[in-house]
């Protein structure tokens, strides 16, 4: 099968999306189809990553780098960048709405496309997929499929985009023959009209990362972790952090965050019981999960049921894992990890689903229905 795949971000970036862009362009090609990815890329070489997976790599042009949009993290900010990200970002869609034009150039030129994947977020990569259904239905992909992570309008954050750009989530949700989406709490974020074509395709990850589990050794001092974003408005830790700044009990608090901003406040509070440390790549990340004694989730508020990236991997590394809800700690269950009691430990079921080959299949499914 030939396929086309078209996000804004792959590896090295280390995000949920630019991750399972990268896992379903491996897998795909393991197993035996022809794929050919356009994603912002940077200056990364991927000479011997098309090599080592058999894939083409293409560069989506973007011309406006108002935020870290390349794949690499090389983009850079321009005054006119900033100035325009501020008149015109709520506005008109900016910058994200280059991809309504930059996408419909991409799939004129790639012929006998048997599945198209675009995956999201930003949405407008979607936008720019059914323009190019509108304008070329006849040469159009066989079939497409639009990934979702968030929603876009029904986000739980609604006035973050004018009402007149739901016109444009409409809009490809009618001409796509399939929306994909990683839980099923997220159905509800999209127009009820479209909901029969929702799919629930988790997040994919290859297990093979990972030696053989060894015993585990508790640290000295109790040692946990996080690893991934805090958001003001539906991730915020600072209940949690002021909570263990003022208990009496030592413990080593490591962090792994490309935005520490949240957490910078508590580091002199906590001084050496909190660590901040720079995102890694996900292989060295794991290694360092498997070797503390209990891993931090902290819940999003506007989707408590969803399962993120996160946990797959925290899972994977097989450590106890506390979840909590940011706006209403459980103290008692805080205590408890701290002493080493992790009866109330979170438990992902069914792990196997989110292999990326099982994830891979679902895909391939749907283009055989």
């Amino acid at each position: 099968m030939k396929i086309l795949i078209i996000s804004q971000h792959i590896f090295p970036r280390q995000t949920p999306r630019a991750h399972r862009t990268t896992e379903l362009i491996k897998e795909f090609a393991k197993q035996g189809h022809e794929v050919t990815v356009y994603a912002v890329l940077g200056e990364y070489n991927y000479e011997v990553f098309e090599k080592t997976h058999n894939v083409s790599i293409n560069n989506i042009s973007i011309k406006t780098q108002l935020t870290p949009y390349t794949s690499d993290d090389t983009s850079t900010r321009s005054l006119v960048d900033k100035i325009s990200g501020k008149l015109f970002g709520k506005l008109l869609e900016f910058p994200n709405i280059e991809f309504l034009y930059a996408i419909p150039k991409i799939i004129k030129k790639e012929e006998n496309i048997d599945l198209l994947i675009s995956i999201a977020d930003p949405h407008h990569i979607h936008w720019g997929c059914a323009k190019s259904k509108l304008k070329n239905p006849t040469t159009f992909p066989k079939m497409w499929t639009a990934d979702c992570g968030d929603p876009f309008m029904e986000n739980g954050h609604t006035t973050s985009h004018f009402k007149c750009f739901a016109k444009y989530e409409k809009l490809f949700s009618g001409l796509c023959d399939y929306i994909t989406v990683p839980h099923e709490g997220a159905i509800e974020g999209y127009y009820p009209e479209f909901r029969n074509k929702i799919k629930i395709i988790p997040q994919g990850f290859s297990f093979d990362l990972l030696e053989e589990n060894k015993v585990f050794v508790e640290n000295k001092v109790v040692t946990f972790a996080y690893a991934g974003m805090f958001l003001k408005d539906i991730r915020n830790p600072n209940l949690f952090l002021d909570y263990i700044s003022s208990i009496n009990i030592d413990f080593k608090f490591i962090v792994y965050t490309p935005y520490s901003e949240l957490i910078l406040p508590y580091k002199k509070r906590l001084g050496e019981k909190l660590e901040i440390r720079e995102v890694v790549g996900r292989k060295e990340l794991l290694e360092v999960l498997k070797g503390v004694d209990f891993l931090l989730n902290v819940e999003n508020l506007n989707s408590p049921t969803a399962i993120p990236s996160k946990l797959i991997d925290y899972s994977i590394s097989g450590r106890p894992i506390l979840s909590i809800n940011p706006e209403n700690i459980n103290k008692s269950n805080v205590d408890s990890f701290l002493k080493r009691d992790y009866s109330n430990k979170l438990v992902i079921q069914n792990l196997e689903r989110f292999h990326i080959s099982n994830v891979v299949k679902k895909f391939t499914k749907l283009s055989e229905a």
